[in-house]
């Protein structure tokens, strides 16, 4: 290692680093406003399904592969492609971030309660 190197590869941990945070953002997105979405874009329910499905799958491939590559820069030793003015502390807190408002969604989901459309006269209810 030369003089002001770092011990670990900043450019490979901020690249994992990245494509956690999308994978949460997706995660984020599929979980708490597919409905929002499906409506946005006049999905089916069948769709909606789909959209949930496919949405998780690429974010749990996308998020492997970023905890995977951060790893990897974390372990490995640097090289000369790294540069001191790299900085993995601001994603860092956007990564804790978007864990944060994930949290929030997952508890506002269990303690809000359902808002329904009031019953417009003449309508008929089956039951």
């Amino acid at each position: 290692m030369g003089t002001g190197s770092a011990p670990m590869r900043k450019r490979t941990v901020r690249n994992g680093m990245r494509l956690l945070l999308a994978a949460l953002l997706l995660i984020i997105l599929a979980s708490f406003y597919h409905a929002g979405i499906s409506d946005l874009f006049s999905f089916s329910p069948e769709s909606e399904l789909r959209f949930y499905s496919l949405g998780m799958f690429v974010a749990a491939a996308i998020g492997g592969y970023g905890v995977v590559l951060a790893t990897f820069g974390l372990v490995l030793p640097a090289n000369h492609r790294d540069d001191a003015k790299i900085r993995i502390v601001p994603l860092f807190f956007a990564v804790l971030c978007a864990i944060a408002f994930f949290f929030y969604l997952f508890v506002r989901s269990f303690t809000s309660s359902i808002e329904e459309e009031p019953i417009r006269p003449g309508t008929t209810i089956t039951i």
